[in-house]
C-alpha cells in the first residue's frame, strides 16, 4: 500500500486547464456564499434600520461660500424619499468661508414639512407651496441639525439629529 503513486497530469493541456477550471470553480463557488450571506443580512434588517452616513460631506467651504453668494443658498433635497420631509437649505454668510453657516429644512416655519420650498435660482428667494415668496430666515431651523467646518476647508453637515417629521 506504500507503493501507490498519486495521480498526476500528464498531458501538457491537461496540466494547464485543470487548475485553471479549479481556480474558476472556487471563485463561482466563492462568490455564490457571499451572494447567499448578503441575501440573508438584508431579509434580517428592519426597515428602520440606518444605514446611511450621519454626517454629509458637502465640499471643500471657498468654492461653496462663493456658490452662496453668486447663487444664493443650496437646497438638497431628501434622496431618501420622494416627500422630501429631511430636505436642507445651507446657507452662508459673512467674509469668512469657515464661518457663517447656517442649515435650515426647506419648509417654512409657520408650515410643516409637506409645504416644501423650491429656489429662485440666482436669488436669496424661496418658493413655498402656496406661491409665497420667502427668505432663507423663513425656513425651519433644525434643533439638532448643525454645520460643521473641519480643519477651516471641508464642509460637512452633521444629519444624526435628523428625524423624519410626522406627516399630517
Amino acid at each position: 500500500m506504500g507503493d501507490m503513486e498519486t495521480p498526476r497530469l500528464r498531458s501538457p493541456l491537461a496540466r494547464a486547464i485543470v487548475p485553471v477550471l479549479g481556480g474558476i470553480v472556487f471563485f463561482v463557488l466563492f462568490f455564490a456564499g457571499l451572494w447567499v450571506v448578503a441575501g440573508t443580512i438584508n431579509n434580517r434588517a428592519d426597515p428602520t434600520d440606518a444605514v446611511a452616513n450621519k454626517v454629509f460631506e458637502v465640499g471643500k467651504v471657498e468654492p461653496l461660500a462663493k456658490s452662496v453668494a453668486k447663487d444664493g443658498p443650496l437646497l438638497f433635497p431628501d434622496l431618501k424619499s420622494p416627500d422630501g420631509v429631511r430636505s436642507i437649505v445651507l446657507d452662508h454668510t459673512g467674509n469668512d468661508p469657515a464661518v457663517g453657516w447656517r442649515v435650515y429644512y426647506g419648509y417654512p416655519a409657520d408650515r410643516d414639512a409637506t409645504c416644501l420650498v423650491t429656489h429662485e435660482q440666482g436669488s436669496r428667494e424661496f418658493t413655498d407651496c402656496e406661491g409665497r415668496t420667502l427668505t432663507v430666515d423663513d425656513l425651519q431651523l433644525p434643533a439638532a441639525v448643525r454645520p460643521i467646518v473641519e480643519n477651516r476647508k471641508t464642509l460637512y453637515v452633521d444629519l444624526r439629529g435628523v428625524t423624519t417629521p410626522t406627516l399630517p
